[in-house]
């Protein structure tokens, strides 16, 4: 990707960033820091070059080895304005 392509969804200019990452591999999620991606400027679509995506899969098949946890509250939709 180059910084002349454009976000497939939205046709929206594409920035090189470095982001946290949310990942998604064999039904599971794993954010990963210091990612460089290409983000859509409109619409925030992410993107990976091959050799970070390639990275990212090898990284959520050890995923037993993160010693890292995150956590964050979490709603229901249904029951959020309850």
């Amino acid at each position: 990707m180059t910084t002349n392509d454009v976000c497939e969804f939205c046709r929206g200019k594409m920035d090189q960033r470095v982001i946290r990452a949310r990942f998604h591999f064999k039904g599971s999620t794993i954010y990963v820091d210091d990612v460089p991606a290409w983000v859509c400027e409109r619409c925030g679509e992410q993107y990976f070059d091959a050799p970070v995506y390639k990275r990212l899969e090898e990284i959520a098949k050890h995923r037993r080895r993160i010693k890292r946890t995150v956590s964050f509250p979490l709603a229901r939709y249904d029951l959020a304005l309850r």
